[in-house]
């Protein structure tokens, strides 16, 4: 039965898990299948034409796999790819791009910030999103660097600390009371952003949000999985394993292979 088949998710590396581990708590039940596209990462300096591309073979990847529904757990592939996915391949996508709706609607001061990658804030789909908030103050900073760092498993270095505070610092000095994070590898670096941030000023990622919106597709396409078998989820990586392995930690499945 279809609805036994597996959740699709790809990302440019690894910071996709947080997003999976979303999607996995809210749906336990749910098989998926995970490609970390380590190879080519960062996506985020890659010019549009080629994350177009790297986001198509990794669907087709996934799609030889069967996969129900496909998430591209990556901000840069959604904001530069996504149409061109859904105009390509008939299966239901889900994206993700950074939470500006709830930063702009919560904020207190109508002051933000955004840490994404270039490929994320030069893209024509985060800009159109900008005009919605023409009352806001958005104040956008380039992670140079740090997706690189995790990938690496560097994620506890002085490196990380010492670029996260000279991202941060002019924010908090432009008196934010929100910061978004807009890739997918950054909830993992939360221990150290929160060491920088003051205790007044709120993050938020899109993990959550995307994982509600999984399940509205799969309810909307009746694709929901009610089988009551332990679920089954498999991890690839097309480099070295050993950084995804210590990310998922107790999660066996995890196998490297060309893609």
């Amino acid at each position: 039965m279809i609805n036994e088949n597996a959740i699709g998710l790809f990302d440019s590396g690894i910071g996709g898990t947080s997003i999976w581990k979303e999607i996995h708590l809210l749906l336990p039940n749910e098989n998926t299948i995970y490609l970390a596209d380590s190879k080519n990462a960062p996506y985020g300096f890659k010019s549009k034409e080629e994350i177009i591309d790297l986001s198509c073979k990794n669907t087709e990847v996934l799609l030889n796999y069967n996969c129900k529904l496909i998430v591209v757990a990556c901000n840069t592939a959604t904001t530069n790819a996504i149409k061109e996915l859904r105009a390509k391949y008939d299966v239901p996508f889900i994206g993700i791009e950074p939470a500006i709706k709830p930063a702009a609607n919560m904020s207190k001061t109508d002051i933000i910030g955004i840490l994404a990658t270039k490929g994320t804030l030069t893209s024509e789909l985060f800009h159109e999103k900008l005009l919605s908030y023409p009352n806001v103050k958005i104040i956008e900073q380039i992670g140079h660097g740090l997706v690189q760092l995790i990938e690496n498993g560097a994620i506890d270095s002085i490196e990380i600390t010492e670029l996260l505070e000279s991202y941060l610092n002019p924010m908090i000095e432009q008196n934010i009371d929100y910061l978004v994070l807009g890739c997918s590898h950054y909830p993992y670096l939360l221990p150290q952003i929160k060491k920088i941030l003051p205790s007044h000023i709120k993050i938020i990622d899109s993990g959550e949000a995307v994982a509600k919106q999984t399940k509205n597709v799969l309810n909307q396409y009746n694709l929901l999985n009610t089988e009551n078998k332990k679920s089954s989820h498999f991890f690839y990586t097309n480099i070295n394993p050993d950084v995804l392995k210590k990310i998922l930690k107790d999660n066996k499945n995890v196998i490297q292979r060309d893609f």
